[in-house]
């Protein structure tokens, strides 16, 4: 019997411990999509007490305390935090086969040096360590990063953020990791939300730009695009139902947009259309300056509509969904390649039944300004587990390029969530020690360590241009 989460834990070969201890292990983070707050880092905030850290917005936690039942005063309710701790530790012993059970032992581990089992017996005992170490001076949010070895980090934010926290984490030389922002736009292209109209007043106050229009929409974009750039923005990101593909005509765009100022709320044609027009305009923006454009999809958000009035978003009550048709992606970045805009792009799917149509879209538009400039996004929220990467990761290689993939992401507000590419690396490894035990590729030692370090960080930091702080 192997023995629980030892050094090996997951390298279930002599191949694939070798390349995780010899290649992977001592790789920098880069963590290119997260939404931790810059100010928090800024702040160097430190924690009360484990429940702050680990369960405080972490909505995988949430839905796992749900599903088993515990009532909502010991997850968002208003139980003390030592109480909230307890269920959580109860429900984390039975967790058996989630991967939440693996990324919190490793977090227990790496950061807080606990090597047992947390359940319902050992709670007190992890509750008191942990709060300990987290009283200490050095366990701020800057040394969590400093522990996980993060060379670059990149935030999510809105075309109207000040980004004053990256001005000064940049000027900060005594914290090295490259604090980046993340451009995210997705408040100015949701023209059906009741908020759309309030958002763009404040768009236009942000940009310096009086917003009447679609082409006036697209001039107060570009100054906030030439903002974030001046702050050393390389991305973007988008969160989108699907990637719709309904071309209209300019004057479509903007009877379209001049309805919904006037208080129409436009129908399911409409939105496409606007979308549309306003995806292919960022997208060309991107090409222009060299950014890259994430786009993920096919999750159905806010489905418990009275849980939702009651929390708001991103509080566990969102799902897979079906509807992710890949013609559309594919007519949408084909769209940008005709006219020779299409940025370097990465898709993620929230559904893993996409998995190979996202491959073999992405092998439609490869070029030689990139290895692997249209990617397939690691596996995202509810596929980031042993059984999701590993489908992910052997698709990809199927029928794309493996060692093109610019790999983990944390996709996290969490600052202990750095184990994560930990977990993804010892899961790369032990595919490919795998397919070497089976004969299915040689034991070339070499190149595989290199395989695994690109992967592992020498891709992202390729791929997005990063240079060191």
């Amino acid at each position: 019997m192997k023995p629980f989460m030892d050094k090996d834990f997951l390298l279930n070969t002599e191949t694939a411990r070798a390349l995780f201890h010899d290649a992977a292990e001592s790789c920098p983070i880069i963590d290119y999509h997260c939404h931790i707050s810059p100010k928090e880092i800024w702040e160097d905030l430190h924690y009360n007490s484990i429940t702050q850290v680990w369960l405080g917005g972490d909505h995988y936690k949430w839905r796992l305390m749900r599903c088993a039942g515990v009532p909502e005063e010991y997850i968002t309710g208003g139980a003390s935090e030592h109480d909230k701790f307890l269920k959580w530790a109860e429900v984390l012993g039975r967790a058996v086969g989630n991967p939440l059970y693996h990324w919190s032992h490793l977090e227990l581990r790496r950061f807080f040096g606990y090597e047992g089992v947390l359940n319902a017996s050992t709670a007190e005992e992890v509750w008191k360590l942990c709060n300990e170490k987290l009283h200490r001076q050095d366990f701020g949010v800057r040394d969590l990063i400093r522990r996980s070895n993060v060379e670059t980090i990149c935030t999510t934010d809105d075309p109207i953020d000040t980004l004053e926290w990256h001005e000064k984490l940049a000027a900060d030389e005594s914290f090295k990791t490259a604090v980046l922002p993340a451009w995210r736009p997705d408040k100015a292209m949701n023209i059906e939300k009741e908020t759309w109209p309030e958002y763009i007043d404040k768009l236009g106050e942000a940009s310096g730009v009086k917003i009447t229009s679609f082409r006036t929409l697209k001039d107060a974009l570009f100054k906030r695009m030439d903002y974030f750039s001046e702050h050393r923005c390389v991305l973007s990101d988008h969160a989108l139902d699907y990637v719709m593909y309904a071309p209209a005509s300019e004057e479509e765009i903007e009877a379209i947009f001049a309805a919904r100022l006037a208080g129409s709320i436009p129908g399911e044609e409409a939105k496409a259309k606007f979308k549309t027009a306003f995806m292919l305009f960022v997208g060309r923006q991107y090409r222009a300056r060299g950014w890259v454009m994430q786009l993920h999809y096919g999750c159905r958000r806010d489905n418990n509509v009275p849980m939702f009035d009651r929390l708001g978003p991103d509080t566990g009550f969102d799902c897979v969904d079906n509807s992710a048709p890949s013609v559309q992606t594919a007519q949408f970045l084909g769209a940008l390649e005709r006219t020779n805009d299409l940025p370097k792009t990465i898709l993620y799917s929230l559904n893993g039944n996409d998995n190979a149509a996202i491959d073999t879209i992405c092998g439609c538009f490869q070029s030689d300004e990139a290895v692997s400039k249209v990617q397939h996004g690691s596996a995202w929220w509810f596929e980031d587990h042993l059984e999701g990467m590993t489908n992910h990761t052997k698709t990809l290689a199927s029928l794309g390029y493996l060692a093109g993939f610019v790999g983990m992401l944390t996709d996290s507000r969490s600052f202990l969530s750095y184990p994560r590419h930990e977990y993804f690396r010892r899961i790369l490894c032990r595919i490919l020690g795998e397919w070497v035990e089976e004969g299915l590729y040689p034991d070339d030692r070499d190149t595989l360590k290199d395989i695994v370090r690109a992967v592992s960080y020498g891709n992202a930091k390729k791929y997005f241009n990063f240079a060191e702080k």
